[in-house]
């Protein structure tokens, strides 16, 4: 099914947080924001792991496969907000930095995990 850009993001972003539940992750958040800085996603699994997702949904791998879109700043803004967000919610467990990639298929999504991608 062919999406419009905000369309995609919107599909992508639903079936990232499926993806997690579907691995026994709790969805804390959505679109977090925190000043300049935005989490598209952040699951909790238990009381032990805290994740921060960056979620890139590209159409096709054309311009590029959609992990490699996540630049230095955006992990810099990115890593603030999971600070503030931790303050927030006195965390005491893990946390862990996770890139989603996600490229639509005829049936749903391909989509790629992966884990600690930066710190």
């Amino acid at each position: 099914m062919p999406y419009d850009a905000h369309q995609l993001g919107h599909a992508g972003e639903a079936a990232a947080a499926d993806y997690f539940l579907g691995r026994g992750f709790a969805i804390e958040r959505q679109n977090y924001r925190y000043r300049r800085a935005e989490v598209d996603l952040i699951v909790r699994l238990a009381t032990q792991l805290l994740v921060f997702v960056e979620v890139k949904t590209r159409s096709s791998s054309q311009f590029g496969y959609p992990e490699t879109f996540v630049t230095d700043r955006k992990r810099q803004l990115f890593r603030l907000a999971a600070e503030q967000y931790q303050e927030e919610i006195n965390w005491a467990g893990d946390i862990r930095f996770d890139i989603l990639a996600l490229t639509p298929t005829a049936t749903g999504f391909k989509i790629e995990h992966f884990e600690d991608a930066f710190y």
